[in-house]
């Protein structure tokens, strides 16, 4: 589908949200605005844009039945008030008969239709080696997606779903991959001590094996609940350069074109993709 449509250009947003489920959302309208105004077609929001509380299950509090809620209404009137496509990173989507929710990243066409979800599937339950007694047990508070690639169709090309601490399991890209995925999205929460270490280096190199662009908004600086984000937002090409980052530790926008035919020709000129070989066991 993508090589055959004009090219497209996508943004990433960076933000620093707070336990303010209605400051969040005019932030990221705002934001959404300013990728709407650079010419972006599609957007992506980070891991939990509309909050980000001072204990994790705070986010309960928040929660909304699938399809309809102050966070997806909100979000389905910015997609048709800026003729925007929008990758809503996380949101809290209620699980029936749980104290738990799905960080699901909603997708929303230029219309205001939702038409795709996936369900964060690897959860951080992590003890930050040198990070000084910092730790996370996000299954505490959410309930892991289904084993299933989400590969959407886009204006900028198609699309595989993931989020944040899917980015170091590869095997889940491979899969996006197979499914038809272009552009990779990864909007993140990445801590500053692993971001520092792992966050360019595993979006480059997901971008390399898989020839595919990677788009990864983060959130960034200081939230209510003391936790550091490291921000630098950014987009790969998938040759591996990075195209355009946000170097500042403050919310805003980058964005790139996809060059579907440069992309085209990598995949035949250094077809990488098609001699895998996969063993049954070692």
């Amino acid at each position: 589908m993508s090589e055959t449509v004009p090219a497209a250009r996508f943004a990433a947003i960076q933000m620093n949200s707070g336990d303010d489920v209605a400051a969040n959302l005019d932030a990221a309208a705002q934001l959404l605005r300013e990728a709407a105004h650079a010419g972006a077609r599609v957007a992506v929001l980070p891991e939990n844009f509309a909050f980000m509380g001072r204990r994790d299950r705070d986010k309960l509090a928040h929660a909304e039945a699938d399809g309809h809620g102050p966070i997806q209404d909100r979000l389905a009137a910015l997609a048709r008030e800026l003729d925007l496509w929008i990758i809503a990173g996380t949101l809290p989507i209620r699980v029936d008969g749980e104290e738990r929710v799905y960080a699901a990243c909603c997708v929303y066409d230029s219309d205001g239709a939702r038409v795709a979800r996936y369900d964060k599937i690897h959860l951080y339950d992590i003890d930050v080696p040198g990070g000084g007694g910092e730790r996370y047990r996000e299954s505490a508070s959410i309930a892991p997606g289904r084993l299933h690639p989400v590969v959407v169709d886009t204006p900028a090309g198609r699309v595989g779903l993931s989020v944040c601490y899917d980015l170091r399991f590869p095997e889940l890209y491979r899969a996006l991959v197979e499914a038809g995925a272009e552009i990779l999205v990864v909007p993140a929460a990445f801590t500053v001590k692993t971001g520092e270490a792992h966050w360019a280096l595993l979006l480059r190199a997901r971008a390399v094996e898989n020839l595919c662009y990677v788009v990864a908004p983060g959130q960034c600086g200081t939230h209510p609940s003391g936790r550091g984000t490291y921000g630098h937002s950014l987009i790969v090409e998938p040759w591996g350069r990075v195209v355009s980052m946000r170097e500042a530790g403050t919310p805003g926008v980058v964005t790139a074109t996809r060059d579907a035919g440069r992309q085209a020709e990598l995949r035949r000129d250094f077809p990488a993709l098609a001699h895998r070989r996969l063993p049954t066991r070692f």
